[in-house]
């Protein structure tokens, strides 16, 4: 027995499974839950001693690694300012500046609590914008657990195998249109079967929520182009791509320009924040502006703000994401050659600090369904075998996994080795 199941016991007498997230709760790879004690750098260490070398980041937005001292003194020294006001605050004013000079697509934002409530909001300003109640989203693409999201939805949804929720009404549910990813045509196709009513395409321009998969060349600029010829809005999901995979987010790694932008935790440092936004002529119809209505009394919380713009701040430095990428490219290449060597079919991909690891045949993963054909039943004994070695990965076949500036060559090779080990005995 260990505290850690102790305390899961005790959890699963209160909480829904034991856990405040679903994916947490390792129903899809077996065993237990972990229950963590604290985190630094690129560790975590759980409430029984053990360290392990995190590669999830509290799903992304620890990209300097856990407990930075820079981050850590912003929020103590506005934690003794008080936590919350529930009032404007500079802080505020700074990220909301701070984000739309690295973002070059904003010319304004509202900050929120979350990513949810980023891509509720800017949907509702999408469809007022256009008049246009239907959307389109994309096959295995997550947007949060907003009703009209959980249609197909990755990540979590697709995890327990419940890709669409009892409890979202089918009426509403029917204005949710669901494309293929990387499939231009199947777009097209729906805007031919629904001339008149779509107002929105909303994306993550790299996908995280069916594992990791990039967008194919033209993919981006073909939804810009639809979406200018179809006078639709095109929104960006960059809650896990933002800042991630480049200083100005997706958008400016691949050169395509949103209407609209949604953001999350990682411009909090993890703490609870998010941010929707992007053309002027849009955010101009956000209360109190204008006739959208959206509110949040924790909205630019003045400790999230403090952690945030610390967070920024050292994204700023030179040579921040060169040294990211070559990390993380390190890993997703050392996974392959080990897989190689054993016999063990394996496709990685790495963009920016986000990787995904497939077990598969196929060259390349482009679109949930082949997400989905990936042999998940090989996944389960890698993840298990290298938790027990101490490398915590998503417990999840269809999360992203993340790399932050705190993991080291030697952290990398410690994992890489261990997956070595791992991976000769699946191939026995």
């Amino acid at each position: 027995m260990t505290v850690s199941h102790d305390l899961f016991d005790r959890a699963r007498a209160r909480i829904p499974g034991g856990v405040n997230s679903p994916v947490r709760a390792f129903a899809a790879v077996g065993g237990e839950p972990i229950f963590f004690d604290h985190a630094e750098g690129a560790y975590m260490f759980d409430v029984d001693g053990k360290r392990y070398i995190d590669y999830v980041g509290s799903w992304g937005p620890m990209i300097c690694g856990h407990a930075h001292p820079h981050i850590i003194e912003a929020v103590q020294q506005a934690a003794a300012k008080g936590l919350s006001f529930g009032a404007p605050a500079a802080g505020e004013v700074t990220m909301a500046e701070m984000l739309c000079e690295m973002i070059p697509s904003l010319d304004r934002l509202r900050m929120v609590n979350s990513g949810t409530e980023a891509t509720m909001s800017a949907l509702r300003v999408a469809r007022a914008a256009t008049g246009k109640d239907r959307f389109i989203k994309f096959e295995g693409n997550y947007h949060g657990h907003g009703d009209s999201f959980l249609v197909k939805a990755g990540s979590g949804a697709q995890t327990l195998g419940v890709p669409t929720s009892p409890g979202v009404p089918a009426a509403l549910a029917e204005l949710t249109l669901n494309a293929r990813y990387n499939d231009l045509d199947s777009v097209s196709a729906l805007f031919d079967e629904y001339p008149d009513d779509i107002g929105c395409i909303i994306v993550e321009p790299v996908a995280g929520n069916m594992n990791c998969v990039p967008p194919a060349p033209g993919f981006l600029e073909g939804l810009r182009r639809i979406c200018d010829e179809q006078g639709a809005v095109l929104i960006f999901d960059e809650v896990m791509t933002g800042f991630r995979v480049g200083p100005a987010g997706a958008q400016g790694r691949y050169g395509v320009t949103p209407d609209l932008t949604t953001f999350g935790k990682v411009i909090g440092a993890g703490m609870p924040v998010g941010a929707f936004g992007g053309k002027y002529e849009l955010m101009k119809m956000v209360s109190p502006e204008g006739p959208v209505y959206q509110a949040g009394t924790l909205s630019g919380n003045p400790v999230a703000m403090a952690a945030g713009i610390a967070n920024l701040e050292l994204l700023k430095e030179e040579g921040f994401y060169e040294r990211l990428e070559a990390r993380t490219r390190q890993l997703a290449d050392g996974f392959k050659q080990v897989a190689d060597q054993a016999g063990v079919s394996m496709t990685t991909v790495a963009v920016g600090g986000m990787f995904g690891i497939f077990f598969t045949d196929a060259a390349e993963v482009s679109n949930f369904e082949q997400a989905a054909a990936c042999n998940i039943e090989q996944f389960k004994t890698f993840f298990t075998e290298m938790l027990k070695g101490g490398i915590y990965l998503a417990p999840s076949a269809f999360e992203a996994g993340f790399v932050s500036s705190a993991h080291t060559a030697a952290d990398i090779t410690e994992t890489v080795a261990c997956a070595s080990e791992v991976l000769k005995k699946m191939a026995e």
